[in-house]
């Protein structure tokens, strides 16, 4: 347990490295990979509206601005440390007598950063916050929550029996407040806790596994989860207070496993007490897996449904006026045109079919119109100045009568045009459209965009069949490693079966993968051990990657999770590369209205 001034001096380390701390980017390229400045105008997301947790501490209600006395009085805590629900004493002496107080706890904030461009996404790492004591003294920014009200007895005493709350870990100042002047300070320094449900039962079991009090820093605010001393990814609780509650499967033969959960910058720091902050560890966990001879189904876990609260002006393939004259943006919005599209549904995986209705179409757009859906082709390697830009899909013509369109539309999924998972434009072209000698759409001079509507493609899993239309599986196949490379439709795919022997190749099939970094990668993980990630941008979003199964006879089970793909050109950024096994919660594509979700698979190694 640490003093009253060691934490206090863990406080002021904090304030000196300042009012906020970035996660470093330590280098950005741009799309020809050449060297270049960070972003001039990085976005710092807040958390989405409708996910649960992000209520800040006690009250919830920011404290007025106040400043310490020279000579504040100590604010005893008792015990000064604990973890979420802890009943506490709070306790002050020698102050003015008969006086009301405004008790004030010490929080922090805690995001992530990213950077719209023109055709994608970048994810810059987190922001931090950092509150202490010493950053209200030197008149810094300081955010407090008010905790309770007191009011001192006649010999300037007082006493609260409140409950530690749900926060960020670490240290936090409290403060005793009267009349804008903090009198009394004490602090109480939040604990970690491990908790996991159930704790038993057959191969596949979804394992609920929450981790609370996480730091608002660099060094504290992650964990990793191990089974079986495999990683299995990492955990993070930025929009929701430090705390993170996900979920992995039983994995294994029967008997006891060991779920451990620790301090981590996306893996495991193995030696925490020997480090300057002592109390940033984790725990373990037994799970029993129990007999079962039952294969569990492929399936599809979704993030929390939020609200995104970034502008649909800002999504990547959506013509923005702004920056219309630049050379990105290949077709104008017609400045005639007031019109409104409306989709419904506005999401959905690849062969939706989605009913567009458009009003207020003006008088140059009588007569037949192009829809399109405007997607990106490229790659973010091997290539030569631009590495990617727009491609134009044709949904069909459609005819406009006084101002309006009705047309039914499917979200392409055939050979050779599959359609990139994540944001895409449906637009009404008035105007000729183009074609290259390598096939490639375009609209022609003179045409114009007259309506713009955003459609989220959603993630699917590949079903196969046999040649009588018969469903062989989903999403899982044998490998066929005779077919050609080029072949990117196929993948190197063969037959859907769930049943392998030792050491056969076999594959997982996806549909919709995107391509900005928040969404064109899929972390892979076998048995709960993390073995690598696939991408689908190339590929059109069809993503298939190649695994042995391995782990000797019975069930074994391959989950797919978001990944923060910081490759290029990020180099620098932490929590990246890594299975974000939070990215239900906590993950910077929600406020964007991205949905990456986890997929899970089991197949069965015979004999």
């Amino acid at each position: 347990m640490r003093t009253f001034q060691q934490k206090r001096l863990r406080g002021s380390i904090a304030a000196r490295l300042g009012a906020a701390i970035v996660v470093p980017v330590t280098l950005l390229a741009t799309a020809s990979g050449a060297a270049t400045a960070p972003p001039a105008n990085p976005i710092q997301l807040t958390a989405p509206s409708g996910l649960p947790g992000t209520a800040l501490p006690f009250s919830g209600v920011t404290a007025a601005t106040f400043t310490a006395s020279a000579d504040f009085q100590k604010l005893t805590t008792s015990p000064n440390a604990g973890v979420t629900g802890t009943p506490i004493t709070l306790s002050g002496s020698g102050l003015t007598p008969n006086t009301t107080l405004q008790l004030t706890w010490g929080t922090n904030t805690a995001t992530w950063s990213v950077d719209p461009e023109p055709f994608t996404v970048d994810y810059l790492g987190s922001v931090y916050s950092p509150i202490s004591a010493a950053s209200l003294l030197n008149n810094s920014n300081s955010m407090y929550v008010n905790l309770a009200t007191v009011t001192t007895d006649a010999s300037g005493n007082f006493s609260l029996k409140t409950k530690a709350p749900t926060d960020f870990g670490g240290n936090h100042d409290i403060w005793a407040v009267s009349a804008g002047v903090g009198v009394a300070n004490g602090s109480f320094d939040l604990l970690r806790t491990v908790t996991i449900s159930p704790q038993s039962g057959p191969v596949g079991t979804p394992i609920t596994v929450t981790y609370t009090s996480m730091d608002a820093n660099p060094y504290g605010g992650g964990g990793s989860v191990l089974w079986d001393n495999h990683y299995a990814g990492e955990i993070m609780g930025n929009w929701t207070r430090g705390t993170a509650s996900v979920t992995i499967r039983a994995a294994g033969a029967v008997g006891t496993h060991y779920v451990q959960v620790g301090d981590a910058i996306s893996f495991q720091y193995m030696n925490p007490i020997q480090s300057p902050i002592t109390d940033d560890n984790g725990g373990l966990r037994a799970f029993t897996v129990t007999r079962s001879n039952a294969l569990p189904k492929p399936s599809i876990t979704w993030p929390t449904s939020v609200t995104p609260n970034v502008s649909a002006n800002q999504l990547t393939t959506m013509y923005n006026p702004v920056l219309g004259a630049k050379v990105y943006q290949p077709t104008a919005l017609d400045p005639n045109s007031s019109a409104v599209a409306t989709l419904a549904p506005n999401s959905g995986p690849v062969a939706t079919k989605t009913a567009v209705h458009v009003t207020g179409l003006p008088a140059s757009a009588s007569g037949n119109v192009e829809l399109d859906l405007i997607s990106v082709t490229g790659s973010r390697v091997n290539c030569t100045g631009t590495c990617w830009g727009y491609q134009y899909t044709s949904l069909g013509s459609a005819s406009v009568s006084n101002g309006t369109l009705d047309q039914s539309v499917t979200i392409p999924n055939h050979p050779g045009v599959n359609t990139l998972g994540g944001w895409h434009a449906i637009v009404v072209i008035k105007g000729a459209m183009a074609t290259d000698g390598a096939g490639n759409r375009a609209p022609g001079v003179g045409s114009l965009v007259e309506a713009q509507v955003p459609f989220y493609v959603k993630e699917s899993i590949m079903p196969f069949f046999n040649k009588a239309g018969k469903l062989l599986s989903m999403g899982v196949a044998t490998a066929n490693d005779t077919a050609a490379l080029a072949n990117e439709v196929g993948g190197q795919v063969g037959t859907g079966t769930y049943t392998f022997k030792e050491g056969q190749e076999f594959t997982i099939s996806i549909l919709g993968v995107g391509w900005t970094q928040l969404d064109n990668t899929l972390a892979v993980d076998y048995d709960n051990s993390y073995i690598g990630y696939g991408c689908g941008f190339h590929s059109n979003g069809y993503m298939a990657v190649h695994l042995t199964a391995t782990g000797g006879p019975g069930i074994h089970i391959i989950d797919l999770y978001p990944l923060l793909y910081s490759l290029s050109p990020n180099l620098g950024t932490y929590y990246g590369m890594v299975p974000l096994l939070s990215g239900n919660h906590d993950d910077p594509g929600l406020a964007l209205g991205y949905q990456v979700p986890s997929i899970h698979f089991a197949i069965r190694i015979v004999k």
